[in-house]
C-alpha cells in the first residue's frame, strides 16, 4: 500500500489516535482491491465479513424488497462502510455497488472486533462513528416524514451549497435518479419539483444548480439545526447522499 494512502486511511476518524500496533494489525489483514463500475461488492443479508474503506471512486449503498429498490447512501473517499454489521457480527442490511471504477480496502470483521476489544481508543472511535450514522439516519427520517417534496429538495440543495462555502452555483454531485431514490420520490416527481423551484429562488439546468434568491429558498426549506445540522459528530461517519461535511 502506498505510504500516502496509508496516511489518508490513518486520518479517518475511525482510526485517529489508535495504537500504531492496532492500525498495523488491521492493515496487514486487509485486502486492497480495484473494482470496475457497477459491481455489487456487498449483498444484503450476507454475513458481514469485511469493513470496507472507499479509497477511490464512489459506492452506492442500497436496499431492495419485492422488486423495489432504494438508495440509502453514497460513500466517497476516504470513508468506511458498513461498520455496524461488522461490530455486531450480523448480516448486512444493505447492499453496495460501485458507481464508478473504485479502489476498496477490505478489513476482515473479526480483526475489527478484536481491535474494539483490545484498543480503547478504537472502541471509542467506533462508538462515535456509529453514533454519527445513527444521528444522520434520524435526520434523514425526519426529513422524509416532516417535509413535503419541494421542501426536501430545497433543503438538499441548500446543504450542497453550504458544503462548498454557500456558493450560488454548483453541480449536483450524483445523478438525479439517485437523489430521487434517496429522497423517496420518483425521478419524474423530482424533475417536476426542480422546475417548480424557479419561483422560489433556484434554477436547475441539467446537473447545474444556480441559487438566485437564497432567502426565498431558505424560507421554503424551513431550515432547522435539529433537522439539517451541521452536526460534526454525525458528519464524522462520512456516509450520506449529500456530500459528507468536513470533519
Amino acid at each position: 500500500m502506498p505510504h500516502i494512502l496509508h496516511q489518508d486511511i490513518r486520518r479517518l476518524p475511525l482510526f485517529a489516535g489508535i495504537a500504531d500496533e492496532t492500525f498495523q494489525d488491521l492493515m496487514r489483514a486487509a485486502y486492497d482491491q480495484q473494482i470496475p463500475p457497477h459491481v455489487t461488492v456487498v449483498s444484503e443479508g450476507a454475513p458481514a465479513d469485511f469493513l470496507h474503506v472507499v479509497v477511490e471512486g464512489m459506492v452506492e449503498l442500497f436496499a431492495s424488497t419485492q422488486g423495489r429498490e432504494a438508495t440509502m447512501a453514497v460513500v466517497r473517499p476516504v470513508s468506511t462502510f458498513i461498520l455496524a454489521a461488522c461490530v455486531r457480527d450480523a448480516p448486512y442490511l444493505m447492499s453496495a455497488r460501485t458507481l464508478q471504477r473504485s479502489r476498496l480496502l477490505l478489513v476482515p470483521s473479526e480483526n475489527v472486533r478484536a481491535a474494539v476489544a483490545t484498543d480503547s481508543r478504537f472502541a471509542l472511535n467506533a462508538m462515535q462513528d456509529l453514533a454519527g450514522c445513527y444521528r444522520g439516519l434520524v435526520r434523514h427520517t425526519k426529513n422524509l416524514k416532516l417535509r413535503n417534496t419541494r421542501e426536501r429538495i430545497a433543503a438538499y440543495l441548500l446543504r450542497q451549497s453550504r458544503l462548498i462555502g454557500d456558493a450560488p452555483g454548483f453541480t449536483l454531485p450524483v445523478e438525479k435518479r439517485l437523489i430521487a431514490s434517496y429522497m423517496g420520490m420518483t425521478p419524474e416527481n423530482l424533475s417536476r419539483a426542480f422546475k417548480s423551484l424557479a419561483a422560489d429562488g433556484c434554477k436547475i439546468d441539467g446537473q447545474r444548480v444556480i441559487i438566485t434568491d437564497r432567502v426565498r429558498l431558505e424560507a421554503l426549506a424551513g431550515l432547522s439545526l435539529l433537522l439539517d445540522g451541521p452536526d460534526p459528530d454525525a458528519s464524522a461517519a462520512g456516509v450520506s447522499l449529500p456530500l459528507p461535511e468536513a470533519s
